[in-house]
């Protein structure tokens, strides 16, 4: 039974990676792998060199960092509102339609998104119509790209999120709220003193094995919703070797900021599942 997936993990996951030679050539298509000069080096340090180059990482991290931190902190406030809720319809309705976004595609939004929030979009039509203002520029100036950008994918994956975080508020023992209730304790305090507590592990788990996924700040969403005009901000490793390494033609370069990517990325997932068996006792082996 395992023999299928083994063959399809050799075939396009493990092969593939023999191309990674090119990150040390001056790769030639007409040459092939064998043929075309040995550069050791020299596109690793060109790339740290290059000021686009660490723009681009600068960048990564900060997308990243962002998405990480509100990816936890909306779905698992929203979590412990949602569990508030006693009317069941209601509470599974509203799960299903914060969870809906979670399965479009970015390809799909990133167009309702270019067309709500160009400059003669409804949103600054309503904008200038409430507020009289001019209208803001999303999608054309790199503070609101990333801006636009962090907004777009939380609204997109806490729905996703809320379900991990009600699935670990389940677990909680209802005997902790009746000793707490016994003692005095509003639902605020209840969930301040027994609801944060025993969810805390998850956020912790959840937050330590996210470090791992620090450098893929999402491609689909970036490549679908950038333009030349917010690269300083908005562009991304995956999206700058892409731009450089196939629209360009430099292969070689573009394989060395991917390779670049999955070793570190590499690191922090080590390093994120330390801290998660440290922290949480959480770990797979």
């Amino acid at each position: 039974m395992l023999v299928p997936g083994i063959v399809l993990a050799v075939v396009f996951l493990y092969l593939p990676m023999l191309g990674l030679v090119i990150a040390f050539q001056d790769f030639k298509p007409w040459l092939g792998f064998v043929h075309s000069p040995w550069v050791g080096l020299d596109h690793f340090r060109l790339m740290l060199s290059r000021e686009d180059s660490v723009q681009v990482i600068r960048n990564t991290f900060a997308i990243a960092c962002l998405k990480i931190v509100f990816g936890l902190l909306v779905p698992f406030v929203f979590a412990l509102l949602l569990n508030e809720l006693r009317h069941m319809f209601f509470k599974r309705l509203v799960q299903t339609l914060v969870y809906l976004p979670h399965f479009m595609s970015w390809v799909i939004l990133g167009g309702i998104l270019i067309n709500l929030l160009g400059n003669s979009g409804p949103v600054n039509q309503l904008l200038s119509a409430l507020f009289g203002i001019e209208p803001v520029p999303f999608l054309a100036d790199g503070d609101w790209f990333r801006f636009t950008v962090v907004v777009s994918d939380i609204w997109k994956e806490f729905g996703f999120g809320t379900i991990l975080f009600l699935a670990a508020l389940t677990a909680v023992n209802p005997s902790l709220y009746e000793a707490a209730e016994m003692d005095g304790a509003g639902r605020w305090q209840q969930t301040l003193n027994v609801t944060i507590p025993a969810v805390t592990p998850i956020v912790i788990v959840l937050g330590t094995l996210s470090l791992g996924s620090i450098l893929n700040a999402g491609f689909d969403q970036i490549f679908n919703l950038y333009n030349a005009l917010v690269y300083d901000k908005g562009d991304i490793i995956d999206t700058f070797a892409y731009r450089v390494g196939l629209l360009q033609t430099q292969f070689s370069f573009g394989a060395a900021v991917g390779m670049f990517k999955a070793l570190i990325s590499f690191v922090l997932i080590v390093v994120a599942y330390r801290m998660a068996f440290k922290f949480a006792n959480y770990r797979i082996f």
